[in-house]
């Protein structure tokens, strides 16, 4: 079969302008001999379309588009397009509405394959909106009997999962069906180290069966998850034959019958990729909110510089802004390095500084405050300050605040609430301080973007007299592989300590994280880049008591 994989980037919400995309890709196409055109899970809504898919109009758009996308086929006879969209059911119970396959030809809905394993962990929560499929068919189409599957339904391996999450693998189903050829279609979110781990899947899959497996994904970033892409076609014995690129759109004829030669998954610093989905994050957020301009706080430390440098790339460095607001404490350095940077980058650069801010709230506070000693209030005064100036040139220009926050402070609240916190995208919110100096290094493989000496510096938040973060935060590289096994792999503080960490410093940084959770509901969306992030995947109670 000629089969075009369509790895597209669609607008949340956008059913008509999506389903445009499809039939100027078809128009594009015409004449060439094509048998099926493959687009990603949910491509008309994009994914994840969330509460939509509860509005009963955006259910009818989502029927229009399909439509609207079957008389654009008729202009195509005999191609066949497959593409995700939600399927309404009449059922007396249940949800009444399905995460389907929907393959178009000849102007009519020719079959529709549902999904079956419906993920209702970290990020997803399909079962909120959709009825699993009770089973899975294969369809007879141009010689070929198709055997389709969405996204979590190749996912049921059991050397994924220390315990298998359903009992059913759909496409196993499939191959017993008789399947001559698998497909898969996806919205597969990205984090470091997906593309191997997801290639390994669809290969054992191919392996197990003896068929080869096309696998299209979208790309694109929709609020906080981000999509690689990496769509790739996989022959009857394992081989990669097609690899997409990562981070890209990409409209791609893919040959079964004769396959290119065999491919190798390429080397790529997972690093790499990570800045790369970075990029695409800022970008896609900054297009599809409808700005277009970004601004950010510098303070001549490595998190801001990094977020700089991430989005001069995404939305080009004339359209980014960099300010940095020196108070009595902020050290020469940390004012040249932050002007240094932005013109490295060739960003705009402006210094406001506070102190007149900050003496004039003192006074104000001194009354309420008096017969106390000076200390942490005082201390974030200045950072609600800051917050409050960038908050206000964004409110006056239309700029999107950025924050720069890191994963590591995020985690036990070490950020001031209104302050630092102010934003509309927290970047790095996602990346351990010790990501953030690879990162950096990464930015600089070729030339020198972020000056040397803010990434030899003791990072301080200098918000009192020579502060340097480790006065109140363990050394970094502690508290990430603490925050690590807390997080990521989930352990208690009694397995972490036994494990050879000092306890009462495991015991401090469990209670901050519990402790912190209020913050981080407060937080602006993070860019998701790792496999637990403390975003709408974290989800941990308020007003609660529990120990680690």
């Amino acid at each position: 079969m000629k089969i075009v994989a369509c790895q597209l980037n669609p607008v949340v919400g956008d059913v008509q302008g999506n389903a445009a995309r499809v039939c100027e890709i078809l128009a594009g196409h015409a004449g060439q001999g094509i048998d099926l055109f493959v687009f990603p899970e949910l491509y008309l809504q994009g994914y994840p379309p969330g509460d939509l898919l509860d509005k009963k109009w955006f259910i009818r758009n989502s029927l229009d588009a399909v439509d609207k996308i079957c008389s654009c086929s008729q202009k195509h006879p005999g191609t066949g397009v497959l593409l995700g969209s939600v399927v309404p059911d009449s059922i007396p119970c249940g949800k009444g509405l399905s995460n389907a396959a929907v393959l178009i030809c000849d102007g009519k809905v020719v079959f529709h394959q549902k999904k079956s394993l419906l993920p209702s962990y970290d990020v997803f929560d399909e079962p909120r909106y959709f009825d699993p499929a009770k089973s899975s068919s294969v369809f007879e189409f141009k010689g070929e009997k198709l055997g389709i599957s969405i996204c979590e339904d190749a996912w049921n391996d059991a050397e994924l999962w220390p315990q298998l999450l359903y009992n059913r693998d759909p496409v196993a189903e499939l191959a017993a069906e008789g399947a001559t050829i698998l497909i898969n279609i996806s919205a597969s979110p990205f984090h470091a180290g997906k593309e191997s781990l997801r290639q390994k899947v669809i290969r054992n899959h191919a392996r197990k069966h003896r068929l080869p497996f096309i696998f299209v994904n979208q790309v694109g970033a929709n609020d906080e998850l981000i999509f690689d892409g990496s769509s790739l076609f996989i022959d009857a014995d394992g081989n990669l034959r097609e690899l997409l690129p990562s981070f890209d759109e990409c409209v791609k004829l893919i040959d079964t019958d004769s396959p290119g030669p065999v491919l190798s998954l390429p080397e790529r610093e997972e690093i790499a990729s990570v800045h790369d989905a970075l990029v695409l994050g800022v970008r896609d957020y900054v297009r599809k909110c409808g700005f277009t301009s970004v601004l950010l706080g510098l303070s001549g430390g490595i998190d801001s510089a990094v977020v700089a440098a991430i989005a001069s790339r995404a939305v080009g460095p004339e359209n980014v802004w960099g300010v940095t607001m020196p108070s009595r404490y902020s050290s020469d350095g940390s004012i040249s390095d932050s002007e240094k940077l932005a013109g490295n980058l060739g960003i705009r650069f402006s210094t406001i500084p506070i102190e007149k801010a900050f003496s004039a709230f003192l006074d104000l506070l001194s009354p309420v405050f008096e017969g106390t000693a000076p200390g942490v209030a005082e201390e974030n005064i200045q950072a609600r300050i800051r917050g409050t100036l960038l908050m206000t040139i964004s409110n006056k220009f239309g700029h999107l605040l950025l924050t720069t926050g890191n994963k590591s402070e995020l985690s036990v609240g070490y950020c001031t609430l209104y302050g630092d916190m102010n934003g509309g995208l927290a970047v790095i919110s996602d990346l351990p301080k010790a990501m953030v100096y690879k990162l950096a290094d990464y930015i600089n493989l070729k030339e020198e973007i972020i000056p040397a000496s803010t990434l030899t510096k003791a990072p301080s938040a200098e918000l009192r007299p020579n502060q340097k973060d480790q006065d109140t935060l363990p050394p970094y590289p502690v508290l990430d592989s603490i925050l690590n096994l807390l997080i990521e792999e989930g352990k208690s503080s009694s397995e972490i300590a036994e494990s050879g960490f000092d306890e009462t410093t495991v015991k401090w940084i469990a209670k901050k994280v519990a402790a912190s959770e209020y913050k981080r509901r407060q937080a602006p969306t993070g860019l998701k880049v790792s496999p637990r992030a403390l975003g709408s995947g974290w989800r941990f109670p308020l007003a609660a008591f529990y120990e680690w």
